[in-house]
């Protein structure tokens, strides 16, 4: 049980791509970050990640109109051509304006390539790769579906491009938090919706739509099942809408139209195209209890569409011939599972069909003024339409007659996502490029949530001493600081003009300590949010560590090219002194916590320990058989930890300066292969080691991590690995999976080099050379996979990992877990109601916490009259003190009872102080856990009081002047009259005097 740590939250990224949603009842912001999914409760200003994870990045979310249900569709591995000459190629059947078969290639820019393809029987040497205008006409000019669209093969017969492993899809419940079932939609997937009444979805991939029955309630053994496949656009599908009545749906596309489409197949509706518009359709809205159609393009142009026919005139196709046979036999519809449209029907056909006209014409842009519309939602109720552009503007109009209400900038990038609550009153905005978050209120005109994460990967973490509040420091240069209960940032430092490479928080838990690339360290104060303390050195220097003292008065930073040690006083800023001894970049700092020894570790495979009581002198200097990397002391300052480069903890006496134990974890690491490695990944592990160490809370494990996705727990005084956590499953980044992909492999290189879609929308492109951390030109990277930093919680009950998709916290989960302890027959859970029965709360209690049930432990203690607590908290055991605290901290963040369990707390360190004081060591990770409980009680219970200090005197003040007449007095004589009153300041209102009387609030 004790590590029995599961993944609890995801901070420090709120938003990377997909679409928004709200919850039914309009006070949660459904986010996709990364692969998983993110929960923002803006009621109870909370977060939650759910415990799931896809293989790849989210690429949208299906929300059932019920919120209980959610179908969650990655992007997949993107399509690449392969094959024998290592260029694949859609094979094009001639059309009637290029009657010659033209090959197509996929994401690659039309070309000659030699391709051996074989059309109508004989065999070419030379494919014909289409250029732009050929293959514009064969856009125009298609068959009646999609095949005459097959793969190139080549003169085996085998085909030349491996289909696209998009479309993996999680059906999960929002209420259990659980995956019920896995589905393949067997292509890329860019739009997922459900019907208003819940009984249908629809999604779009390619250039078609596929309408499947929802889920229900009931087990099923297939829980998508196939009901129709609408065929009509030429080109890939963007966007769906449904009527209210869930009898029709509209479709928008990338070729410009936009198709409306028929959940049934009803009699007087064709499916044909409505045009109207000179670039990609991003949005398309149905009117409320309308079939009239809004769309949007993206060059900012909006078209209003008016219906001649109400939802209630359409009418169902009756069948005819064998199919009225058969629907009379089987008593059962016979259903048409492909649906196709026509993009110019005949006059005859539309003869008493629905029509559909133009009524108007809007365009958002200026004359002169260019800027692309990225994104849209409507509200159909409120009548309201937001817009969100490329350059980070969204603008709120009302239609249909268009007014304009207001327009803001919420980013300078572009805005990707808009969803609308149920009510029409909070907008939620989402900006894929510095991953932002926004909730905005239209009629009041705030942030309801307002929440952005690190640009650039974040570095370093810190935890506050009371377990409260996390630290982060990033590369781009920002400092953020994180409620843990809450799990949002509520205050971000941006001093900083380079990179933050190291964060730490003083003793007291209100001071943070940041060390920069930019050759400052700076020190900011969580009481007034402001940089009170700028650290710089004689000459200018990139720092590269930081560390404080046990008691807050000594800053320490380490220089990266000087090799020196600068010391300050916290209180004065002064410098104190430079330590010079090192001959190679300090890559560690670290303070001993019981004494005066500071640890420096350095790539010249030494650490030096720096005695600071004695002038700062060498005491001990610990050789190393490789670079140091990270170093850290144990919570009692008795032992030492060292990372080297070859992949090696080595533990050390600091008093006696001998090596106690070393660790091999190069196994344990077991590093990925990037796509443009030369070398396996077995011998890339070779130069792979973990980069950052932290002891647990009691000291007898330490947690390693670094260039890997994994993170592992180590037993020190065994040296054994105890358990491994994988952080990421996410396909999306680099060097993930040990062996390479062999279908990227060609005889002429890595299909991964080709840049074959960088000018696509979320393309991911090769970083230029040497690139690590991020490519800083304007073009995507894919990020590698690795652990940055590592820090337990002082409480002990969690962990947490700055890595590349962000802040992950692991917890204890013990919800599930049964962990008797010293139990015997018995212990039952009888006999411990029969002892409650008996008025034996003593030993009820201790076989509760020998039984280990939670809501036992919990009946006995409430079970206990308050004026006893004192009598039965002396009577325990020891050995059960500690767990009883542990269970008191753990209960004040559920339990109502606040003031009986602070009782509890306050009997049990009055009556066993003394004797806990022994053993400190091991009580610590408690305390602080108690601690951490009790102080976010005092926060909440403090602000509640003096919110409601001047109410409270307001209601007295009106509750005394009610029912009295205030007598005339002269002008002039007010000013007198209130001066005596204004210098007193007290409560004297709740001071009841003689001839009060009896008043209602007296």
């Amino acid at each position: 049980m004790k590590f029995a740590y599961r993944f609890s939250n995801l901070l420090g990224t709120v938003y990377r791509c997909g679409n928004l949603n709200f919850t039914c009842d309009g006070n949660s912001v459904i986010s996709p970050v990364g692969n998983r999914v993110t929960v923002f409760d803006l009621k109870h200003n909370k977060s939650d990640t759910l415990p799931l994870a896809t293989r790849y990045n989210i690429k949208c979310v299906g929300l059932s109109p019920d919120g209980r249900l959610a179908i969650i569709v990655d992007e997949g591995n993107r399509p690449r051509p392969t094959g024998g000459d290592g260029m694949g190629w859609w094979l094009r059947a001639g059309c009637p304006a290029d009657p010659r078969p033209t090959l197509r290639p996929l994401g690659v820019q039309a070309r000659m390539v030699p391709s051996a393809a074989s059309v109508s029987g004989a065999p070419v040497g030379l494919g014909w790769a289409c250029g732009v205008s050929s293959l514009a006409v064969c856009r125009r000019h298609r068959g009646t579906g999609p095949q005459d669209l097959m793969p190139a093969c080549d003169v085996r017969g085998l085909p030349l491009l491996s289909l696209p492993t998009g479309g993996d899809a999680l059906l999960t419940s929002l209420v259990c938090r659980a995956v019920l079932h896995h589905f393949h939609f067997k292509g890329a997937v860019h739009s997922v919706s459900f019907s208003p009444d819940g009984r249908k979805f629809v999604v779009t991939k390619g250039n078609l739509a596929q309408m499947y029955h929802a889920p229900g309630r009931k087990r099923e053994f297939n829980a998508f099942v196939l009901d129709k496949t609408y065929f009509g656009p030429y080109d890939e599908t963007t966007c769906i809408d449904w009527t209210d009545d869930s009898r029709c749906f509209a479709v928008g596309s990338k070729d410009m139209s936009t198709w409306v489409f028929g959940a049934e197949r009803w009699d007087n509706l064709i499916y044909y195209a409505l045009g109207g518009h000179k670039d990609a359709i991003v949005g398309c809205f149905f009117e409320s209890s309308s079939l009239d159609l809004y769309t949007l393009s993206q060059d900012g142009a909006l078209c209003v569409w008016q219906c001649d026919t109400p939802p209630e005139g359409l009418r169902l196709k009756a069948p005819t011939g064998w199919k009225a046979d058969l629907l009379q036999r089987e008593d059962g519809a016979e259903r048409e599972t492909t649906v196709h449209g026509k993009a110019t029907p005949a006059a005859e056909e539309q003869q008493g069909k629905v029509k559909y006209s133009r009524a108007a014409k809007y365009f958002f842009n200026k004359e002169g003024d260019f800027n692309h519309l990225t994104a849209a939602a409507y509200h159909k109720k409120v009548h309201l339409l937001v817009t969100g552009f490329a350059s980070g503007i969204f603008h709120l109009h009302e239609l249909p007659e268009f007014n304009l209400i207001h327009s803001l900038s919420v980013s300078d990038q572009r805005v990707s996502s808009i969803a609308i609550n149920g009510s029409g009153d909070w907008i939620a905005f989402g900006c894929s490029g510095l991953g932002q978050l926004l909730v905005w209120e239209w009629q009041s005109e705030s942030y309801v949530l307002k929440q952005q994460g690190h640009f650039n990967s974040m570095v370093s973490l810190a935890y506050s001493p009371d377990g409260q509040y996390i630290v982060t420091g990033g590369d781009d240069s920002k400092v953020k600081v994180w409620n843990t209960l809450s799990g949002f940032c509520f205050i971000t430092f941006t001093e900083h003009s380079s990179g933050v490479t190291g964060v730490t928080f003083t003793t007291t838990g209100y001071v943070i300590v940041t060390s920069s690339m930019d050759g400052t360290v700076r020190a900011f104060d969580l009481h007034r949010y402001r940089n009170f303390r700028t650290f710089t050195s004689p000459r200018p220097t990139q720092f590269s560590c930081v560390a404080v003292n046990s008691s807050g008065d000594i800053v320490s930073a380490g220089a990266q090219d000087s090799f020196e040690i600068l010391i300050w006083s916290m209180q004065t800023g002064r410098l104190l002194d430079v330590l010079s001894g090192h001959e190679g970049p300090i890559s560690g700092l670290c303070f001993n916590p019981t004494k005066s020894v500071l640890a420096s570790a350095s790539w010249d495979r030494t650490v030096r320990l720096w005695d600071m009581a004695d002038s700062w002198r060498t005491t001990e200097t610990l050789a190393l058989t490789s670079d140091a990397l990270a170093v850290t002391f144990r919570p009692d300052g008795a032992e030492l930890a060292v990372a080297t480069l070859n992949s090696q903890i080595t533990f050390w006496d600091p008093e006696n300066a001998v090596q106690t134990g070393s660790i091999e974890g190069r196994h344990d690491l077991k590093t990925g292969r990037k796509e443009l490695d030369k070398i396996t990944a077995k011998h890339s592990a070779k130069g792979k080691a973990f980069t950052t160490l932290c002891y647990s809370a009691d000291g007898q494990s330490i947690l390693a991590g670094g260039m890997s996705k994994f993170v592992c727990i180590y037993h020190v005084r065994e040296q054994i690995l105890r358990k491994k956590f994988e952080i990421s499953c996410n396909l999306s980044l680099d060097a993930m999976e040990e062996f390479l992909n062999r279908r990227k492999m060609t005889e002429f290189g890595n299909l991964a080099l080709i840049d074959q879609d960088a000018m696509e929308e979320g393309g991911v492109p090769i970083p230029l050379p040497g690139v690590k951390k991020g490519d800083m030109s304007s073009r995507h990277f894919k990020p590698e996979i690795r652990v940055t930093s590592l820090r337990f919680s002082p409480t002990g009950r969690c962990w947490a990992a700055t890595t590349t998709e962000g802040l992950l916290i692991y917890s204890l989960d013990a919800r599930m877990l049964f962990d008797p302890f010293e139990l015997d027959t018995s212990v039952t859970p009888v006999q411990i109601r029969a002892a409650l029965c008996q008025r034996d709360f003593t030993r009820a209690i201790l076989m509760a916490f020998r039984l280990n049930e939670r809501k036992l432990l919990q009946e006995a203690l409430e079970s206990v009259p308050w004026d006893e607590i004192e009598v039965i908290s002396s009577s325990l055991p020891d050995l059960y003190v500690e767990k009883a605290l542990e269970f008191l901290a753990s209960s004040f963040e559920e339990s109502r009872h606040l003031e009986f369990y602070l009782i509890w707390t306050q009997k049990l360190l009055m009556a066993h102080g003394q004797k806990l004081k022994c053993r400190v060591g091991t009580l610590l990770p408690a305390v602080q856990f108690l601690q951490k409980s009790i102080q976010r009680h005092w926060d909440d219970v403090s602000k509640l009081c003096d919110w409601n200090r001047y109410s409270l005197q307001y209601a007295l003040a009106v509750s005394k002047q009610r029912g009295l007449k205030r007598p005339s007095e002269p002008p002039g004589s007010e000013q007198e009259a209130d001066a005596p009153e204004g210098d007193d300041n007290s409560l004297h209102l709740l001071r009841r005097g003689p001839g009060d009387g009896d008043g209602p609030l007296a």
